[in-house]
């Protein structure tokens, strides 16, 4: 099987194109094995489909089902347009969350997100205020004055009690410090883009960002957020990794 391997500031995806939808959860985890496999956070499939340009089916690392990740929307984007899939710059695609539409710049890809959901603003765990916010997957959000330290003991107590993932953030003049413990990988990841954006609509709905602000994971790369109308915009280079024959 040829699969390719994309990194989005440190998110990192299999991609691979197929015929047809199945249950893929036993192949995600061995091709997503750091050790064993090629090694990522998740697997993206993508598939045939008569109104866009392609549905995906999206794998956590250890074969559990998302309906929604922001940065392999930029990686897969980027790889349809490459393949053919997509045209003209502009990728068009189904995923568990609704359609998503993404321009493609070169390395530098720009997804429309799927509209945030607000389930709650008042949130209080370990004496600390909580929003839960679902921008295609659910987010745990806090804001604090610094990011440097992050308790992944709490972060997987908080995954487990509200099955999310947990994210923490700084505001930092007009610009926003993110690190994200993310469900399916079980651990902090160098990016999240559906964490970023929910931490950026905390923010903004607070006041304390503007409309349109730089967001540094912790793998420190500079990526953009911006709401424009009633559309999140997600912004940033990807990069293809490599291209590889596996026997799995």
């Amino acid at each position: 099987m040829t699969v390719t391997k994309y990194s989005a500031n440190g998110n990192d995806f299999v991609l691979i194109i197929k015929k047809k939808k199945k249950d893929r959860s036993k192949l995600a985890k061995k091709l997503c094995h750091r050790q064993n496999g090629v090694g990522a956070d998740g697997l993206v499939v993508l598939v045939p489909h008569e109104e866009y340009d392609f549905e995906w089916e999206f794998y956590n690392s250890d074969g559990s089902r998302a309906t929604m990740c922001g940065n392999a929307s930029r990686a897969v984007a980027h790889f349809a347009m490459d393949k053919g899939i997509s045209t003209d710059g502009v990728a068009e695609f189904l995923t568990g969350a609704g359609v998503i539409r993404a321009t493609v710049n070169g390395l530098y890809v720009v997804s429309d997100m799927t509209k945030p959901i607000i389930l709650s603003e008042e949130i209080e765990e370990d004496g600390e205020k909580w929003w839960f916010v679902d921008t295609g997957v659910p987010h745990l959000v806090a804001i604090r004055e610094s990011v440097e330290e992050f308790d992944l003991e709490q972060a997987r107590r908080l995954r487990e009690k509200y099955d999310c993932n947990v994210n923490i953030c700084h505001v930092l003049k007009n610009r926003l410090l993110v690190r994200t413990y993310e469900r399916g990988v079980e651990d902090e990841t160098l990016a999240c883009g559906t964490g970023m954006v929910a931490c950026f609509l905390r923010a903004n709905r607070e006041g304390l960002v503007e409309n349109s602000v730089q967001v540094f994971p912790k793998s420190k790369d500079e990526l953009y957020v911006s709401l424009e109308g009633e559309t999140y915009k997600f912004g940033g280079q990807v990069t293809k990794t490599f291209v590889a024959e596996t026997l799995i």
